[in-house]
């Protein structure tokens, strides 16, 4: 059987709601001149997230990525991937290095569990902040 080959390195699933996020898409955009990233905003209202095996809420949590084997990817390691796919290898390896990989993952922890504070998109649904489970 012949499978036509995807003609993406990477998918990346973004928040298009956060304005952060789009800067930084926006830029990539610009970089990704080969069309190696396939680019899906969240917030378009046109995924399926049935059909993607993944809640709304799991793509905002964390940024989400897929590989063309369908393999899904999160957190820094997306990040890795896009800037690979612009061209950005040795600065890919770098980060791959095991200080600056854990500082990396803990600066994007912080990120990802603020983003909506840090945008002002906070309200009583998304910041709420959740009492703790009785006894």
């Amino acid at each position: 059987m012949n499978r036509t080959q995807p003609n993406f390195d990477v998918e990346v699933f973004f928040d298009g709601g956060c304005p952060l996020c789009r800067r930084e898409i926006d830029m990539l955009r610009r970089w990704d001149r080969q069309k190696k990233i396939r680019f899906t905003d969240i917030e378009s209202g046109e995924v399926n997230f049935d059909a993607l095996g993944k809640t709304y809420h799991e793509f905002m949590a964390e940024i989400q990525g897929r590989l063309p084997d369908g393999t899904w990817i999160k957190g820094v390691e997306v990040f890795r991937r896009l800037y690979a796919a612009v061209g950005f290898g040795p600065l890919v390896a770098i980060s791959r290095l095991p200080v600056i990989s854990q500082l990396l993952s803990a600066g994007y922890w912080l990120f990802a569990k603020n983003r909506l504070r840090l945008t002002g998109r906070c309200n009583a649904e998304t910041c709420a902040v959740k009492p703790a489970p009785r006894a």
